[in-house]
């Protein structure tokens, strides 16, 4: 509901006046179904991204083509002077994920709700800009203040923006494709210093293990009624944050005791699967490639 306020109030400031009122209106109504569809299987199991690579069709691609070209897709999206780019990985990570990994769209929603949202905050504040008159092609005055929304933060942010979301949906599209394991793989191949791949996999690691904490003393406290009230539930989340931060260090310290009797020796390895890099493959990587770069080479 909050992602579906906040792509109303973003979408309509972004646009108002740029395009005709009527479809304006189909627009952010349009968003807002779909964010309101997709949003209807949260109460269903929401498969975590680890989960969602180790069962990806895509996972049988070579990992070193996938992560190099997505991050030369970020590299590439981030540094164009126009949002076309943005747009057109935007549009091409959902078409991936949701028909070639065959991810369901409430799933990839769950898993973009959180940066999109952050997004979203981000391109509010930066469209929005407080002034002593209207300024701008939208004004709302509170308390003797003018809030006014101009033709340059409309372009400026529209350009940030459409970076942002399609440096995002590559690293979507790699996390829901890849394991973590044959990311680290890559970065051991490509020479990556042994102890940030190491820090990697075990922040990586206790990330998951830390949810899993929470989400169990989360029921544990909702089955007790812990979140009947106001103050109840103040009290109950206070107990649960403390307890999580001694389970956590305990958790670690089983963790580094079982890697230790396992003879770790200051790094982490892996059985690791190099799958060949087939005609098919490379063709789609340099075709994506190629219109990234025409894209980002056009004029605004």
């Amino acid at each position: 509901m909050i992602t579906a306020i906040l792509t109303f109030i973003f979408v309509w400031s972004l646009f108002y006046e740029r395009m005709p009122r009527p479809i304006l209106i189909v627009l952010c109504a349009g968003l807002g179904i779909f964010f309101a569809l997709t949003r209807r299987h949260k109460h269903s199991q929401v498969l975590p991204s680890d989960v969602l690579a180790q069962i990806s069709p895509l996972k049988k691609m070579n990992s070193a083509l996938k992560l190099w070209t997505l991050l030369a897709l970020m590299v590439i999206c981030v540094a164009s002077k126009n949002p076309y780019t943005g747009l057109f990985l935007t549009l091409a990570m959902f078409m991936i994920a949701v028909f070639a990994n065959r991810t369901g769209v409430h799933h990839y929603v769950q898993i973009m709700v959180l940066p999109i949202s952050f997004l979203l905050i981000g391109g509010i504040a930066l469209l929005f800009e407080i002034s002593s008159g209207p300024t701008g092609v939208l004004n709302f005055n509170i308390f003797g203040l003018w809030i006014s929304v101009n033709e340059k933060a409309q372009l400026h942010t529209a350009l940030v923006i459409s970076r942002a979301f399609g440096a995002v949906s590559c690293l979507c599209v790699l996390s829901i494709t890849t394991p973590m394991s044959d990311i680290i793989g890559v970065l051991r191949r490509a020479r990556c210093p042994g102890i940030i791949i190491d820090l990697m996999y075990l922040i990586y690691r206790y990330i998951f293990i830390l949810l899993s904490l929470h989400h169990e003393m989360h029921n544990a406290a909702k089955s007790r009624l812990g979140f009947r009230g106001f103050r109840t539930s103040l009290r109950a989340t206070g107990k649960i944050y403390a307890n999580l931060l001694a389970r956590s260090y305990q958790f670690a310290g089983k963790n580094y005791d079982a890697m230790e009797s396992r003879c770790y020796d200051a790094g982490i390895c892996f059985l690791e699967y190099r799958n060949k890099i087939t005609f098919l493959h490379g063709f789609v990587s340099v075709m994506f490639l190629s219109v990234s770069l025409c894209l980002a080479l056009l004029p605004l």
